[in-house]
């Protein structure tokens, strides 16, 4: 089996990431989570969640993955009987403890070793296997190499991380956060001090020691005859359209791969829709060596917010031939756009007059939020994206 695993930070995301091609999900909980800053959810999210995703045969894991001091324990025993009674898949976790109290209570879903557990080496694999354990989140250090050792040796389901954010610590056991701000980091408090610009006496040059972005495009059939079993997506904190593109992209990939279709053409493409998708360079990283300075930021970036995402489809209605879409970013009459579907390749199309709420024509569509009017021929479908056209499939054919 394949998996293609995105991240979801609220309901909204997660319905947009099985919407567009994932087969699983990420999420976290209000508490136990590596990612306080999102929305996350509660017990009620998290049973809608299962449902919403169980009716479409998905699947959804919970990361309860904090490297947890004393207090933290505090009502977990009762969290994990939650979970696994609203039908969760699966949790994911880092710490022995856990893994040892979902034994005990002979659990349901099942349990993954956190990517936080930095495991690289397939004595560790087994040591978490012993446990129980069904699938290893591997570092993102792991290389091709000690991928396929690990594989070959404990036979586990393998996920690895091929897009998105790379922690500049080793698998996320940073403490700079915690000095600098008094957040913990390894608590779900990271305040992402490696992205900071530091100045070295007054020199006006920034110093920076943040890593560039994943991207594993090149290599996913390479992962795939290697054994590992999900692709996951980085990113519960991330926008609707970066986790559309980016899961639509990848799905696609991993499809043409199984299918026998990909070419080096349709891979070029991809790589310039995610690379204008994010504001970070991206590479591969740790997969084939270890990276160098052309994998890191030291002096100074330069990230310009992406305005592609234009607008969001509402509602068609198929007799008046009329879209309702809710805008997102500037666009106008005779603008070139690309409507992104999550069920068909994405199609050019030419914006025509367009009206507000009240019937009133637009020139121009410039308030984020906006409620608009559309006329369109082709049926379209809610959630379907509208976004600026930049790249041509059939330019690199």
């Amino acid at each position: 089996m394949i998996e293609l695993l995105a991240p979801a930070g609220d309901l909204e995301r997660l319905k947009i990431a099985l919407l567009y091609g994932a087969d699983a999900v990420y999420i976290g909980g209000v508490d136990y989570s590596l990612r306080a800053n999102a929305k996350n959810f509660n017990l009620e999210d998290i049973k809608n969640a299962c449902i919403y995703a169980h009716n479409l045969n998905k699947r959804v894991y919970v990361t309860v993955n904090i490297v947890p001091h004393n207090s933290d324990l505090d009502g977990l025993e009762e969290y994990l009987k939650n979970l696994d009674s609203v039908k969760v898949d699966g949790i994911i976790v880092s710490d022995v403890y856990i893994m040892k109290l979902w034994k005990k209570l002979n659990l349901q879903m099942e349990l993954h070793v956190s990517t936080q557990a930095s495991t690289l080496n397939y004595h560790t694999a087994l040591f978490y296997k012993s446990l129980g354990a069904k699938r290893i989140v591997l570092a993102r250090e792991a290389s091709r190499e000690d991928i396929k050792i690990i594989k070959d040796k404990t036979k586990l389901d393998l996920e690895a991380f091929i897009h998105g954010a790379m922690c500049t610590s080793f698998s996320g056991r940073c403490v700079m956060s915690n000095f600098a701000t008094k957040r913990d980091s390894n608590r779900g408090g990271c305040s992402q001090v490696c992205r900071y610009s530091f100045s070295i006496d007054n020199n006006e040059d920034a110093f920076e020691m943040m890593p560039k972005d994943l991207n594993m495009v090149p290599y996913i059939e390479d992962m795939i005859n290697i054994g590992i079993n999900s692709f996951k997506v980085e990113g519960r904190m991330r926008s609707i359209y970066y986790i559309a593109t980016v899961i639509n992209v990848y799905r696609n990939i991993i499809d043409k791969i199984v299918n026998k279709t990909i070419t080096k053409e349709y891979t070029k493409y991809c790589l310039d829709i995610l690379n204008r998708c994010a504001n970070r360079d991206s590479t591969p990283q740790f997969y084939n060596d270890l990276p160098s300075c052309d994998e890191q930021y030291y002096l100074g970036r330069n990230e310009i917010s992406n305005q592609d995402f234009l607008a969001l489809v509402l509602d068609y209605d198929a007799e008046k031939k009329i879209a309702t879409i809710e805008e997102r970013n500037y666009f106008k009459t005779g603008d070139v756009v690309e409507i992104m579907a999550f069920d068909k390749e994405a199609k050019e199309f030419i914006i025509p007059t367009l009206y507000d709420e009240d019937g009133n024509i637009l020139e121009v569509a410039r308030h984020p939020k906006q409620i608009i009017k559309m006329p369109c021929e082709t049926p379209l479908k809610r959630d379907y994206i509208i976004r600026l056209k930049v790249f041509d499939i059939h330019d690199y054919l």
